[in-house]
């Protein structure tokens, strides 16, 4: 029978080919698992137990977390969700090992989001125009370029990642584009006029031949480096322009992903089509933003609650 070390690789090479898993997806199960089998310590599929999985639940609980106090609840479950598909990878290929079933997650809180307010969003979509005034010649494209980034962002509700894939040829003749998406699934998101604007106005100043959409400038003494951009380094490009902006709270482009979705809800679209602009597997993770979208439900409460008292 083979080692653990081989059935993972095998897990890995299934979950990436055969179930469509993104590259980051199978990188983050490889160490969820690596750190399960280095705490066990076993050496095959039939020595995993429920005391073993019970043990490692606990440890995980007492970990630290990646800011201060222990580690969240939906990172423990990470780990348990990636040992469990693997149980169950294993179950497939008839190899005795714990009941995948046995393993249960840990119950966790509603999912609180990240949101700014509309003022506070105009303000941030501003700012780059702002600094384009004040720029001078050096400075044009980086503003032009943050315009374009944040337009698309807010018009298409693109994962920092898709958007930092993205390429120079994209059609601007057409209002929407297919993107590659989590799980290499491909959906359509659309371009506002406010988007195609910022996009054709900093392609037009870029001038150059290289492939991706979104580079970096300034690194080198001669002018340009065309790395195409990193989702760290747009990350720090919003959080530069929230502070701009004059926003204290945290703000990524994944609050700016909340606020597309929460846009389309609150002026009437419905949760389904929501769901397939965000890419959401399943519609359970777009609920998320039904209850802050429900403002209507006040007015009906104020209207209709409480007649007979009166």
């Amino acid at each position: 029978m083979a080692d653990l070390k081989a059935l993972k690789t095998q897990f890995l090479e299934y979950i990436e080919i055969e179930k469509g898993r993104g590259v980051k997806t199978v990188e983050n199960y490889d160490r969820y698992l690596n750190r399960f089998f280095g705490f066990a310590k076993v050496q095959s599929p039939g020595a995993i137990t429920e005391q073993m999985v019970r043990e490692f639940r606990i440890t995980l609980n007492r970990s630290a977390g990646a800011g201060s106090g222990t580690m969240k609840k939906n990172t423990q479950n990470y780990h348990l969700i990636a040992l469990r598909a693997f149980l169950k990878f294993l179950r497939k290929r008839d190899i005795e090992s714990l009941n995948p079933e046995r393993i249960e997650l840990a119950k966790v809180g509603g999912r609180d989001l990240d949101l700014i307010t509309s003022a506070e969003l105009n303000r941030i979509m501003t700012a780059p125009t702002e600094a384009l005034a004040k720029a001078g010649s050096a400075g044009e494209l980086p503003a032009l370029r943050d315009k374009a980034i944040l337009e698309l962002l807010f018009s298409t509700g693109l994962r920092v990642s898709e958007l930092c894939n993205l390429n120079q040829d994209l059609d601007l003749s057409r209002d929407e584009f297919s993107v590659r998406g989590k799980g290499e699934k491909v959906r359509v998101v659309f371009l506002s006029d406010s988007a195609k604007k910022a996009v054709a106005a900093y392609l037009k100043k870029r001038g150059d031949m290289g492939e991706a959409l979104f580079v970096g400038y300034g690194r080198i003494s001669k002018g340009k480096d065309l790395s195409r951009l990193t989702p760290r380094s747009v990350e720090r490009i919003v959080k530069q322009y929230a502070i701009k902006a004059g926003i204290t709270r945290k703000v990524t482009p994944h609050v700016i992903r909340h606020s597309f979705a929460t846009d389309l809800l609150e002026n009437g679209a419905d949760l389904r089509s929501v769901q397939a602009l965000l890419g959401h597997a399943n519609i359970a993770t777009t609920q998320v933003y039904t209850h802050v979208t429900d403002k209507h439900l006040r007015e009906i409460h104020k209207a209709f609650h409480g007649k007979r008292r009166s």
